[in-house]
């Protein structure tokens, strides 16, 4: 399946990505899970849209048995020389997200990082159905976003821009309806004179809509916090991290 975010995550922005995300929440984040759902040595948990893989390696690093699946060839090569050169339990696979099918079932799936966000609604239905598939009963379901209205309406900026490891980037957005949705336009820059132009787009659902999303593929809500496991969700904070379980 194509999707226009694909081929935001090429290029200078794969780099990017990496060093806007310090060590430190990852290690926070990762914590949380072990401790809530009472991961142990063996578990299994499926990491969706996993990237450079910062949770998976860090829950493998644990004993935890992870698989992590991600559209992006650069992305599962790199997780799986991690993997062999550590001998880590960990598997990284390259599959179409809406479309793959793993001969195992899992404790815990995880979609961080925003990236549920990417698609429209009825690809997160079909998403969500098949991560529904992939789970014991009872297993858990963590997605993190900043794509929630009652968070992206807050926090809106129609223009920005940073420099990140020496590469400049200019961001122009716009907030749009019929879907709704955040459409981005991305300058970069680098110090030897290169220079990418990517677009994005991020959909974006209130809490309501998360939650009868997840009903409508067989998932029960059971918790939003902005801070996990410390701070429950309220409007504006920056970030959301969703909890839900199969019933």
């Amino acid at each position: 399946m194509n999707n226009i975010n694909d081929n935001y995550f090429d290029g200078y922005y794969k780099e990017i990505w990496r060093a806007l995300i310090p060590p430190e929440l990852t290690a926070k984040e990762v914590d949380f899970m072990l401790g809530y759902f009472n991961l142990s040595q063996g578990d299994r948990v499926l990491d969706i849209m996993c990237g450079y893989g910062r949770h998976a390696i860090e829950l493998a690093k644990k004993g935890i048995d992870v698989t992590a699946v991600d559209n992006l060839e650069a992305y599962i090569s790199e997780i799986n020389k991690t993997a062999k050169n550590n001998s880590l339990p960990l598997e990284a696979i390259q599959a179409d997200i809406l479309l793959y099918k793993l001969n195992k079932q899992f404790d815990l799936a995880l979609c961080m990082g925003n990236s549920l966000n990417f698609f429209k609604e009825e690809e997160i239905h079909r998403m969500l159905v098949n991560v529904h598939d992939h789970l014991d009963k009872g297993g858990h379901l963590l997605i993190n976003t900043w794509s929630l209205a009652e968070i992206a309406i807050r926090n809106f900026i129609p223009r920005a821009w940073d420099e990140v490891n020496g590469i400049k980037h200019i961001c122009q957005s716009a907030y749009l309806f019929h879907p709704t949705r955040v459409e981005f336009e991305s300058t970069f820059l680098s110090a030897d004179g290169g220079v990418e132009k990517k677009k994005a787009i991020d959909y974006i659902f209130s809490v309501a809509e998360m939650e009868h999303l997840l009903n409508k593929a067989g998932f029960l809500q059971k918790k939003i916090y902005s801070i996990p496991g410390k701070k429950e969700f309220s409007l504006g904070d920056p970030r959301a991290y969703i909890i839900a379980q199969k019933n």
